[in-house]
């Protein structure tokens, strides 16, 4: 077992009968939403499942998880990965261009449990660029503002197709690199305050549980 199967599988022990679960989008949850839909055949656990991209919806109606939505349900738990998590359980989320929904799940929910591998351990964000989700009108204005604020800022762009990444959204996605972060819970605020920004990777102060997989077992970090 690899460790992104360990740490997803893992949070699978987390999900109570009965609860509306966040199924977050990356390549670890992808082992937690696999071990989850197990859980459904094998051990009759009742649960309903809000995707967070179009990735973890077609996985799981594949393996036959119900599924609902915000609109119709209150999410209990929900279980994401990412790409950095500091020491005070901050995370930088977005390098499969899916943080916008991931986030309104993740902070909607009662409880938001993070999976990883050690590798994505840090003492501190911006060793990665910040994912930007923008529109596309106005990306040369964001960029500007990005620049000002000091970040090298670039639009992201496709690797099977040309031109640049699109969202689920429709719009495009910016990485911004500010070099490490000081304060990344102001960085947030400062962020999303730009007119166009639809929503940033930094995931601050939002943090339940982080389920980390290391070669000599699990390690289960909680705040504070």
């Amino acid at each position: 077992m690899n460790l992104k199967e360990m740490a997803g599988y893992k949070a699978a022990d987390e999900i109570k009968d009965g609860q509306v679960v966040g199924l977050g989008t990356g390549s670890t949850t992808h082992y937690f939403i696999e071990k989850l839909a197990w859980k459904i055949k094998e051990e009759s656990l009742d649960i309903m499942g809000v995707p967070t991209s179009y990735q973890s919806f077609f996985l799981a109606r594949d393996l036959n998880i119900p599924l609902t939505s915000l609109e119709e349900h209150e999410v209990d738990v929900a279980v994401d990965g990412a790409d950095e998590v500091d020491n005070d359980l901050n995370l930088i989320k977005g390098g499969g261009a899916a943080h916008t929904l991931e986030k309104i799940v993740d902070y909607a929910a009662d409880r938001f449990i993070v999976v990883v591998d050690d590798s994505k351990m840090v003492d501190q964000l911006g060793n990665i660029p910040v994912p930007l989700e923008v529109m596309p009108s106005a990306l040369r204005t964001i960029i500007n503002s990005l620049q000002e604020l000091g970040a090298s800022a670039q639009i992201r762009m496709a690797l099977n197709k040309d031109g640049p990444i699109i969202s689920d959204h429709g719009n495009f996605i910016v990485d911004a690199d500010f070099g490490l972060l000081d304060h990344p819970l102001k960085l947030e605020k400062e962020l999303n305050s730009i007119p166009g920004v639809v929503e940033n990777g930094i995931f601050s102060n939002e943090v339940d549980l982080v389920i980390v997989a290391q070669s000599q077992g699990i390690k289960m970090i909680k705040p504070g």
